[in-house]
């Protein structure tokens, strides 16, 4: 495996953002010479990453046969509201991937985009606006190279007004306008399918944030699978001891997400 990291600045947005990629060699004579490309937009309340949790949890997909890209997505520290450099972030994540699809033995057609919590928001909203013209013209590339396959959602961040961030002052940090950054208010036709999870007892990021963009899926008929444990804090991750940074986040049910999402993609792309 090469570990490889690419700044995502260009010649006209200058940014802090950084796509890692843990890139797996085709094994010769194996039937598998190309990967299914995952990106993994991690949470971190827009301050940052935790790094520990986001190896495990990268390693644990490529593990699973991904080719796996971890982006580092401008913070709240470096610009104020933060949004939408992480979506020109991420929309420059994702045309490098189709960029370098032969390079690093990628599906090009089968690119999952996978956000949790603060990243979960992210994921969402980029799955909403991937089209936009703004988006195009901000990151300088043609809609086309942007769009999303699939998109799996843990945990997520969907509307502002829905607990988190919990005081005014950090949610001006985030966006100045909250109803453009509210995912469930701009699903349209042309968003990718979605998998999602949370827990019905997280206490920071509401199970209703999930809710409600599984009800706006819904109206738009976006193929959808969803899930909702029945109890686990926020930020579980891959919910295993690798990960657990405080009590009660090793659940062995919750765990079951992990193959539950990757069982979904191999049916979305077969």
């Amino acid at each position: 495996m090469e570990i490889i990291q690419k700044n995502l600045s260009t010649a006209n947005y200058q940014t802090k953002a950084v796509l890692t990629g843990y890139l797996q060699t085709p094994v010769p004579k194996s039937p598998v010479q190309q990967f299914r490309p995952l990106i993994f937009v991690p949470g971190g309340s827009m301050t940052h990453i935790p790094v520990e949790q986001t190896e495990k949890t990268a390693l644990s997909f490529s593990a699973r046969g991904f080719q796996v890209f971890v982006l580092r997505y401008t913070f709240t520290s470096e610009r104020q509201p933060v949004y939408p450099n992480p979506l020109i972030d991420l929309a420059l994540a994702v045309a490098l991937l189709r960029k370098q699809a032969a390079v690093w033995h990628l599906k090009a057609d089968q690119l999952t985009i996978m956000g949790f919590s603060a990243g979960g928001q992210v994921t969402a909203l980029y799955n909403d606006y991937w089209h936009e013209e703004w988006l195009s013209r901000l990151s300088g590339i043609a809609s086309d190279q942007l769009r999303p396959n699939a998109v799996i959602l843990g945990y997520p961040v969907i509307d502002l007004n829905l607990g988190f961030p919990k005081d005014a002052t950090t949610r001006a940090k985030w966006a100045d306008d909250p109803v453009r950054y509210n995912a469930a208010a701009h699903v349209n036709d042309l968003n990718a399918p979605i998998f999602m999870w949370t827990t019905f007892t997280d206490q920071v990021v509401s199970v209703q944030n999930t809710l409600s963009y599984s009800q706006a899926l819904l109206a738009h008929q976006i193929p959808q699978e969803l899930h909702i444990f029945a109890h686990g804090p926020h930020g579980m991750d891959i919910a295993n001891a690798l990960v657990a940074h405080h009590d009660d986040v090793d659940q062995p049910h919750v765990a079951h997400w992990v193959e539950l999402a990757c069982e979904w993609v191999d049916d979305l792309f077969k």
